[in-house]
This record gives C-alpha cells, sequence and structure tokens, in this order.
C-alpha cells in the first residue's frame, strides 16, 4: 500500500495545484518512482490511498501502464490519517498474506522483496523498519525488540504500551534512570510490513498508525526491524528533493 492522501504541507508551494505523490523527483512523480521501485522488488498488487487532489492521482493511474495491479482506496471525502487509511483499506488486502506500507514521500533502495520474504518467515505481526538517526520523534523497543512506546523529545511527550511508571526510565537529558529496563529509540522509516488482517477490528475513523501500533503491541509481536541502505530520504520537504535529486544524480554519473 501506498500512502499518497497526505495534504503535502511542508511542500506547500509544489502542492497548491497537486498532491504531492504528483511533485517531481528529477523530472517523474514520486509515485511512479515509489510503484517502479515496489515491482521490481516484485510487488504486483498495490492500493494507493487518496485525498488531497485524489482525481489527478486516479487520472495518473489511468493514464499509465503498469505492470501490476493497482486499486484505489478513496479518501476525497474525509482524510483518514496514516491508520484509518490503512484500516480502511484492509478489505482489500484479503488475498495477500501479508502487506508492505511505503510512504510516497519516501525513496530508497531498502530491499523490500528479501524482508517481505524474510517477513513471512517469522512469527512476528508486524515489523516496523527503523533506523538509528536524529529526529525528535521516536519509537521505543525493549531487549527483545518490542514495541513498548513512542515519544516526542521536543514537546516532552510519551505514549506508552502498558503502565507507564513501569517502562520510563530516562529522561530528555539522555541520562537513564535508577530504575527500569534500557529501551532502544529508533526512527520510524516510513516502511513497515503487517499480516494482512492486523487492521481489521479498528474502527474506520482519522487515526494515527503509530496509535494503532501501539495499542496492538499489547497482545501482538509489533518489532523493530532496522535498516541501513545505501540511500533513504523523506522528501517532505523542498530543500530534502533537493538532496535526493543531488545524490541520485551523482549515482548515475
Amino acid at each position: 500500500m501506498i500512502l499518497a492522501a497526505g495534504l503535502g504541507t511542508r511542500l506547500k508551494a509544489l502542492t497548491q495545484d497537486k498532491p504531492k505523490a504528483l511533485v517531481e523527483l528529477n523530472g517523474k512523480p514520486l509515485l511512479q518512482h515509489c510503484i517502479e521501485n515496489l515491482i521490481a522488488n516484485g510487488f504486483y498488487h498495490i492500493v494507493i490511498n487518496v485525498h488531497h487532489f485524489g482525481e489527478q492521482i486516479i487520472d495518473f493511474i489511468n493514464q499509465h501502464q503498469f505492470d501490476a495491479v493497482i486499486q484505489i482506496s478513496d479518501e476525497r471525502d474525509l482524510l483518514l490519517d496514516t491508520g484509518g487509511g490503512i484500516v480502511k483499506a484492509t478489505p482489500l488486502f484479503k488475498d495477500s498474506k501479508a502487506v508492505l506500507v511505503h510512504n510516497v514521500d519516501i525513496i530508497s533502495n531498502v530491499n523490500l522483496g528479501e524482508m517481505s520474504q524474510q517477513f513471512l518467515n517469522s512469527r512476528d505481526d508486524a515489523w516496523l523498519l527503523t533506523q538509528d538517526r536524529e529526529t525528535n520523534r521516536k519509537l521505543l523497543f525493549d531487549d527483545e525488540n518490542q514495541l513498548v512506546g513512542w515519544m516526542n523529545k521536543s514537546e516532552e511527550k510519551f505514549k506508552w504500551v502498558h503502565n507507564e511508571s513501569a517502562l520510563r526510565c530516562f529522561d530528555f537529558a539522555q541520562q537513564p534512570r535508577a530504575q527500569g529496563p534500557s529501551l532502544k529509540e529508533m526512527a520510524f522509516s516510513g516502511l513497515h510490513f503487517f499480516r494482512n488482517d492486523l487492521f481489521a477490528e479498528f474502527e474506520v475513523k482519522p487515526q494515527s498508525v503509530i496509535d494503532l501500533y501501539l495499542n496492538l503491541a499489547k497482545t501482538n509481536r509489533i518489532i523493530s526491524k532496522p535498516i541501513q541502505p545505501d540511500y533513504w530520504f523523506d522528501l517532505g520537504k523542498p530543500e530534502q528533493l533537493q538532496a535526493a535529486e543531488n545524490y541520485l544524480n551523482n549515482l548515475v554519473k
């Protein structure tokens, strides 16, 4: 599933007349980069959710021949956020053993085909592909790489899977507390795998997928899988788009 329904507010100058998914990188829309990369990794059934200028995305898909079955999950009446969008699209996953979710504004050379097979061979319910990089928002995992919480350092906010007092084991100065287990702080990559019916019991409404994973982690194996690709870019801002263009242009020189 490609998450392509967002408003693209961080790219406001570029998204006043088009969705973020159709903003171009080296002359090609982000959505096309994403679709072609998924097909190259062996994914031939793709669901795309739409909201902001959704008709433009639908027209784009209809005007191009991709070697994949592509379905639209239509959120033009109500933007459902990352979690609600996945819940709404769940019936479209019924013929799949597992699902990869890929933010449309992420570009990388992660071997998604290989990771998909590894996930299918695991006994986990979801893999959150993570990185050890600087960001204010971090996912928190225990020593077994199980999701236990989330934090926003800049706002000094935490969300926990279980009892906060049992898990809060560090402060914002990065000093471990005397009590409690140590936790791994990892950045979310915008890529994740899950079993096809994992979100089936949730209500279709606007909600964050991170909040849903925190709920699911009470009874399911929601696991961190660190990645170290040659390149990974979050293309949410104009300067990040430019950095990705420069990097990719240097690759072909």
